[in-house]
């Protein structure tokens, strides 16, 4: 008997799981079509590049779809065409039109990286990391036409840890999403889940990261600007700027500084951290880079990555460069 003909709309690779997940029970599922943004641009050239579902769906001989625009007349007629059972649909990346969520026959279900009414929007993962949440998940939902906003009938939670990042966080839900998936999309299709309403009151937006994001405020507390670092992490990154010199030149440039992995610094009641941004002098000594915060807390960052360089860890940092201590992180050179 052939599977459910499953029409697949995803581009990120939170949605890569999910249509593994699916591809491998094709005893139940038959996915009729991959869609997917159209190939970009990569980040270090013009050279147009494909997704990461849609190179997933190539290993898997699966055909990809990849309009410019999902509303498209001549695009709902090809999802039309496949005759689609329902459709699954997770970090696609255009907002779907009520006229191509009717197409497929039971309907649409979304994989959403947030424990639903919070966090609806583009970016749920950093966001709840960034907040400072104890907890996140998964949920998923019957897909209407707003944003996030379809009644919920299967949800996973997982707990967030002080050494979390945007990263190990992104792949700890993305294979919780593909695993309820597996497990509830019959149920779906049949009817047999009981669909909960949100609470619409209680919903939060999670806004797209951008660039501009990852500027540090040193005058932030510790526990602030760490949320920040680990929500992230990998993209695009927290930066400052500090004043350096390598050894042998022994020349101070103002360079821009990435922070990849920080943590809390035990205060040191000897030492002054009221100024945000300062080094300590004293552990620089120790081979430690330990930065005041606001609030008189501190940073101890332990992995970073200076402008034009590869990441390293702090000691092989200090043992390398010397760092102007009369100068705070953060400052801006206006003669630049």
């Amino acid at each position: 008997m052939p599977g459910y003909r499953v029409i697949y709309f995803g581009t990120a690779d939170f949605a890569v799981p999910g249509l593994k997940k699916l591809a491998e029970r094709n005893d139940k599922f038959e996915v009729v079509a991959v869609v997917t943004q159209p190939d970009r641009p990569g980040r270090r050239g013009m050279k147009l590049q494909p997704s990461p579902v849609k190179r997933l769906a190539m290993e898997l001989n699966l055909p990809a779809l990849q309009p410019e625009k999902a509303r498209s007349k001549t695009f709902l007629n090809t999802v039309r065409d496949l005759s689609p059972d329902v459709g699954v649909v997770a970090a696609y990346g255009q907002i779907l039109k009520q006229n191509l969520l009717d197409i497929p026959k039971y309907g649409c279900v979304n994989i959403h990286g947030s424990i639903l009414p919070k966090y609806r929007g583009a970016a749920p993962i950093q966001w709840a990391l960034w907040d400072g949440q104890d907890e996140t998940g998964v949920t998923l939902i019957r897909m209407d036409a707003g944003l996030d906003t379809g009644d919920m009938f299967a949800w996973t939670r997982t707990a967030i840890s002080s050494t979390d990042t945007a990263q190990t966080l992104h792949d700890r839900l993305a294979s919780q999403g593909a695993n309820l998936l597996s497990d509830r999309l019959e149920d779906f299709i049949l009817n047999r889940c009981q669909f909960v309403e949100q609470n619409h009151q209680e919903s939060t937006y999670a806004r797209k990261i951008t660039r501009e994001d990852g500027w540090i405020d040193w005058n932030l507390n510790a526990k602030n600007i760490d949320l920040q670092i680990r929500a992230l992490t990998p993209w695009p990154g927290a930066e400052t700027t500090c004043y350096v010199a390598s050894q042998n030149s022994g020349t101070f440039h103002q360079k821009r500084l990435k922070i990849i992995r920080a943590h809390l610094a035990e205060i040191d009641t000897k030492v002054d951290h009221s100024t945000p941004g300062r080094p300590d002098k004293s552990a620089i000594n120790q081979r430690r880079l330990v930065i005041g915060c606001g609030e008189g807390s501190a940073l101890e960052i332990s992995c970073l990555q200076l402008e034009g360089k590869r990441p390293m860890e702090a000691s092989a940092f200090l043992a390398g460069y010397s760092l102007d201590t009369q100068h705070c992180l953060g400052e801006i050179n206006s003669s630049k």
